[in-house]
């Protein structure tokens, strides 16, 4: 592996594993919870009982329902599990979108870790330390870790083509009411993170339900959406985030 290769895996695996004394207790958190996000917005359901399915028709019309999604927004339920946990974490918080790639993503009631992006930059903020990492996601930003980023807009891709290039998919089954499609992620790098993600969509609306991230480490995250509304008038300050003074900014990806 040469230098350029190394050091972008070790600002990827920085990136990946984010503890965050926030919450009160020393976990490993990753920023896998963004990326979750924002897997944030995925893919389809159906109503009938576990069987494995033909993927195409339901791509169809999971892409014909998102040409008509310009915003989105949802409560969430985010369960956490590791295997040095003897309890899954559950956190509950809110997620807001906007074509093309902005979002904000708050866990915690008050917030307690949040994740804005607009246009190419990204901060991740924790409000009780302080604290706020800034991540540029322009072109500079090497090609292994624009891989990994882009799974932030896995949920939204503009056409089967991008949603092909970035993703194998693995099944696709009918359980509870939903589509369940696994996925693989193509890109080598991002594999090292996120083996498999696994995406549930309401079947009457083809309406984000659910998502789950399993990792490298077999740690999971899965995040169950509630009250989901398609095109809300969303304020464009909510994806806008000036550092306060008092703030300690890092930039984890700069070289």
């Amino acid at each position: 592996m040469n230098l350029q290769n190394s050091n972008s895996k070790k600002k990827v695996l920085h990136w990946h594993y984010l503890k965050v004394e926030a919450w009160g207790f020393s976990e490993v958190w990753c920023l896998k919870f963004v990326v979750s996000t924002l897997l944030l917005f995925l893919l389809l359901a159906a109503c009938l009982p576990a069987c494995a399915a033909d993927p195409n028709p339901v791509l169809d019309s999971w892409f014909a329902a998102q040409s008509n999604v310009q915003s989105w927004s949802a409560d969430l339920v985010q369960t956490r599990t590791m295997k040095t946990l003897t309890q899954p974490l559950v956190v509950k918080g809110h997620l807001d979108f906007a074509m093309p790639n902005n979002f904000r993503w708050a866990l915690g009631q008050p917030a307690r870790t949040l994740a804005v992006r607009h246009a190419d930059e990204m901060f991740v903020i924790y409000p009780l330390l302080k604290r706020a990492e800034r991540y540029s996601l322009d072109a500079s930003t090497p090609k292994q870790l624009r891989d990994t980023l882009a799974l932030l807009q896995a949920g939204f891709p503009r056409d089967r083509r991008e949603f092909t290039a970035q993703f194998q998919i693995l099944s696709l089954t009918q359980t509870n009411g939903n589509w369940i499609f696994a996925l693989q992620p193509k890109s080598p790098f991002a594999r090292q993170m996120m083996p498999e993600l696994r995406l549930g969509l309401a079947t009457n609306t083809f309406l984000l339900a659910s998502t789950e991230l399993i990792f490298v480490d077999g740690s999971t995250m899965r995040s169950d959406f509630t009250n989901s509304i398609v095109n809300p008038v969303l304020d464009t300050n909510l994806f806008h985030w000036t550092p306060p003074a008092d703030y300690q900014i890092t930039n984890p990806l700069a070289p």
